[in-house]
């Protein structure tokens, strides 16, 4: 058997197999229980010192009509 032949016999095996417990393992991560705080505190993080709507430009409106 040549290097190539031993290499794709372990990547169509192994590397596959370990490839799809890694998927597993980060899926199961990301839906774990309890960690729904955590994403929604992450999602929030763009607005989280918004205390008051952005100042408008002089001589435009919300119609963007010019």
């Amino acid at each position: 058997m040549s290097t190539y032949d031993t290499m794709r016999h372990f990547a169509d095996t192994w590397v596959l197999v370990f490839m799809t417990v890694v998927f597993v393992g980060v899926v199961a991560w990301v839906l774990r229980p309890g960690s729904r705080k955590s994403y929604r505190d992450q999602a929030e993080i763009p607005f989280r010192h918004d205390d008051r709507p952005a100042a408008k430009r002089r001589g435009q409106d919300n119609a963007g009509g010019g």
